[in-house]
């Protein structure tokens, strides 16, 4: 069996997967992107071909995507993340037809078709105000650690109002909140709020279908999900793997071209 590999290096975690000539995931890796990109593309490669107990040699292509994608220099090429968060989310819930990808700097809402092609597509504009990244300062206000912010903030009854559009405010406006009484589950109801009421108006723009799929980091917190959902008034297709979309729709374009190349010369 031949395999084909994604390596999806985004701002803050770099994601690496493998998939087969059935397009099935052997193997899937993460790791934090730090300082040194290439390093990262190379550690979470590497961390896959062990997963899946596979050499090098027999991985016929490999591409990289997000914003790091030119670094991973072992690839045969490179696809935009766009693409990519598009193709692997058609292909985890073939009935998708708009995906909306929160990452650590950036989110993204895209129209695709049945096939996973990008119709049309929108980013941010607001800082980092709708990303991981506004959460990450959240936390750091808070001091409560990251995969614990949903959990919380789904305690609150009456959320606060976050006004700020900038992650660099965003923390002085959270102590002000905690200065005047507020509790914390409130405030990071608000903070939440705040982050899918912008998703929502990205996902307008390119036009919201029957069949939203959540893609990227921010996809493993429960309450943007329950946010989002209440928003939309419909529920969200979420995978355990959603972080990995983008390295699964790499690999899965990695494998289109092992699968050309065998195709008979007319």
């Amino acid at each position: 069996m031949a395999y084909a590999a994604g390596v999806d290096v985004g701002s803050t975690q770099t994601k690496a997967v493998i998939v087969g000539e059935d397009g099935r995931m052997a193997a899937q890796a993460l790791t934090d992107t730090g300082a040194n990109v290439m390093q990262a593309a190379e550690r979470a490669y590497d961390e896959a071909l062990q997963t899946a107990k596979i050499g090098e040699q027999e991985v016929g292509y490999v591409i990289g995507t997000g914003y790091g994608r030119y670094r991973v220099t072992f690839g045969n090429t490179q696809v935009t993340e766009i693409s990519c968060h598009a193709r692997g989310a058609a292909h985890m819930f073939p009935a998708t037809r708009t995906v909306l990808d929160m990452g650590g700097q950036d989110s993204k809402a895209i129209s695709v078709t049945g096939n996973g092609e990008v119709l049309d597509f929108c980013m941010n504009d607001k800082c980092a105000a709708g990303t991981g990244r506004f959460l990450g300062a959240a936390s750091a206000a808070l001091d409560i650690p990251l995969p614990d912010l949903g959990a919380v903030a789904l305690k609150a009854k009456k959320p606060v109002r976050i006004s700020t559009t900038c992650t660099v405010f965003a923390e002085s406006e959270i102590l002000s909140w905690l200065g005047k009484g507020k509790k914390i589950e409130e405030i990071l109801l608000g903070v939440h709020q705040s982050m899918a009421s912008r998703a929502v108006s990205l996902l307008r723009r390119v036009g919201v279908s029957e069949e939203v799929t959540f893609s990227g980091g921010v996809a493993r917190n429960i309450g943007m999900i329950a946010e989002l959902e209440r928003l939309l008034e419909r529920k969200l297709n979420v995978s355990e793997d959603s972080h990995f979309m983008g390295a699964l729709g790499a690999a899965l374009f990695a494998m289109d071209h092992i699968l050309a190349s065998r195709a008979p010369v007319r």
